[in-house]
């Protein structure tokens, strides 16, 4: 049974939520539930999206940017004066 609850406690739980909101509310509320549920998904489905996004841009950025070219200068030569 979810959150360790046998059929006795949610039986106990269901009939507590029948007096605190009366039968006309029951299905207000589980369907107000169940639209909050959906958006929550929706919301972690873009964040998730987002990201995979972000990074899959980021690996094509390194990978499409080449190395800039060391240059090696002779140790033997002067070094350049300006005046």
């Amino acid at each position: 049974m979810p959150f360790g609850m046998g059929m006795g406690e949610m039986m106990i739980v269901l009939v507590l939520v029948l007096l605190l909101f009366g039968a006309k509310r029951i299905p207000e509320i589980a369907g107000a539930l169940g639209k909050g549920i959906n958006q929550f998904k929706r919301n972690i489905s873009d964040v998730e999206k987002t990201v995979r996004d972000a990074d899959t841009g980021y690996r094509a950025e390194s990978a499409r940017a080449p190395e800039a070219p060391t240059r090696i200068d002779d140790p033997t030569a002067e070094p350049k004066r300006l005046m």
